[in-house]
């Protein structure tokens, strides 16, 4: 056990700017599922391709990854608080108008406006909450950022799924002349203006207020959460900021001994991690859920039943991981994450090979639904919080905004790629679902050998030792 660890701490009050700031991750997940449930309306109504369909969900990713690069910058500049505001009204204006689009170009800029939002909260969340959370609590507190994200998954797929039993189907009118998508947009109103109102009321990150000369506000804070030996906790924090000059490009390369200039390592293993996360297809059950069950058999009404559960499981498994995140390790919950995934998605695209010719499973539907719902477990247990918690955690004061911006930026790249190609890949001119599972089994199989060999435990450490 660390030396601060046993100090008395007002834990009420950690928790509760925690959830605040995790906030933003209940509209990073509501905001990127939402789509789910709508985008076989839209296709519908909007008469779209299966190029225009990848664009008008995945071009949001486009957004979030510039709000994910920018975000570490802005955050520095004016501080985590006013970029929690911020997204706040970036969600906000993004939920009213996707549910009244003029055609796919607005819908897409709409989107796009909202994932500027989402890649934002994405940083900012991790960012804060590793700065405000003592390092024998950080990773559980970490992992209520992708709490926040599974329950606001779920909820997004709840509220879809509701509005589908009222309406009877997404595309069918719901009040008045308005369709049942567009009321699952709007829904998103209510927590992006919660958000705003909990962003107004959390106290500025203390290693923002000390890195701008603000000591005392920055005693202040860590006063409300009774931090013993202040003075000394402040020294630290100050020392680690070495009086350089912080957070651009260049402090992300090292010199070597022969003067030569390289990335730093970690800031590679950070990279492998946000892009691992992605490409394993894990986005393709929340975004696309809908769509993929109706195309093997499924009736429109299971189709989002399935979706709902797999969600369901999502939330609770990363409750276990949150009980488990500071008890086990990072490491080893991203090993044991690795290999279940490379197992439940061979299995799911075993069954995808040997569908019928209609593309329906026939007898193998039970066993697809049951691999699918151990991937999405296997992943919410392990990468899907150990990533952001890592991202938060592994970098120096020095170059943390910075390198986790990078990290975010190919991250939602990384996203983007798999949720642009997914529907084109399976579509009548694509290579089929079976053999994208097979793609996305490599990329599983990849990452274990991955943390293997380049992932290094964070678990107890404080920022100032990384």
């Amino acid at each position: 056990m660390d030396k601060l660890s046993t100090e008395k701490l007002d834990l009420g009050h950690v928790i509760k700017i925690t959830l605040a700031a995790a906030l933003g991750g209940f509209l990073f997940g509501f905001d990127s599922s939402v789509i789910n449930g709508a985008n076989g309306a839209l296709k519908v109504h909007f008469a779209m391709t299966d190029h225009q369909l990848g664009l008008a969900v995945a071009l949001s990713l486009i957004g979030a990854a510039i709000g994910a690069y920018f975000a570490g910058r802005l955050a520095d500049a004016f501080g985590r608080i006013k970029c929690m505001l911020a997204a706040a009204i970036l969600f906000l204006v993004s939920a009213i108008g996707s549910g009244i689009p003029f055609g796919v170009t607005d819908f897409i800029m709409w989107r796009v406006i909202g994932g500027v939002g989402v890649g934002m909260a994405s940083i900012i969340a991790p960012i804060y909450i590793a700065e405000t959370a003592p390092a024998h609590l950080r990773g559980r507190l970490g992992s209520m950022q992708q709490m926040a994200i599974v329950v606001g998954i779920f909820i997004a797929l709840l509220s879809n799924y509701l509005i589908v039993q009222v309406a009877g189907s997404a595309n069918n009118p719901i009040f008045g002349r308005f369709k049942a998508w567009q009321l699952m947009f709007w829904i998103e109103i209510i927590p992006a203006l919660m958000y705003g109102i909990a962003a107004l009321r959390l106290p500025e990150s203390p290693r923002y207020l000390i890195s701008q000369g603000n000591i005392e506000e920055a005693k202040a804070v860590f006063a409300k959460i009774k931090l013993d030996r202040l003075d000394e906790h402040v020294e630290a924090i100050q020392k680690s900021f070495n009086n350089e000059k912080r957070h651009t490009l260049s402090d992300l390369l090292e010199t070597l001994s022969n003067g030569k200039k390289r990335v730093a390592p970690i800031v590679w293993v950070g990279l492998g991690l946000a892009v691992l996360q992605q490409l394993v297809g894990i986005n393709v059950i929340f975004y696309y859920g809908s769509m993929l069950w109706q195309s093997v058999g499924f009736g429109e009404s299971d189709a989002f039943l399935s979706s709902l559960i797999n969600s369901s499981i999502n939330m609770v498994m990363t409750v276990v991981a949150i009980l488990l995140i500071d008890k086990v390790g990072r490491k080893p919950l991203l090993l044991v994450g690795s290999i279940g995934m490379m197992i439940t998605l061979g299995t799911l695209a075993l069954c995808f090979l040997n569908a019928n010719p209609d593309g329906s499973l026939g007898g193998g539907a039970v066993v697809a639904f049951v691999a699918a719902n151990f991937y999405v477990a296997f992943f919410a247990v392990t990468w899907g919080p150990v990533m952001w918690v890592m991202l938060g955690e592994m970098f120096n004061n020095r170059i943390r905004a910075v390198a986790i911006s990078i990290c975010g930026l190919a991250q939602w790249f990384a996203n983007f790629l798999v949720s642009w190609s997914f529907p084109i890949l399976t579509g009548d001119n694509g290579i089929g679902v079976g053999p994208t599972y097979l793609l996305y089994t490599f990329f599983a199989a990849i990452s274990i050998f991955f943390v293997a060999k380049f992932v290094r435990e964070t678990n107890g450490k404080h920022l100032e030792e990384m």
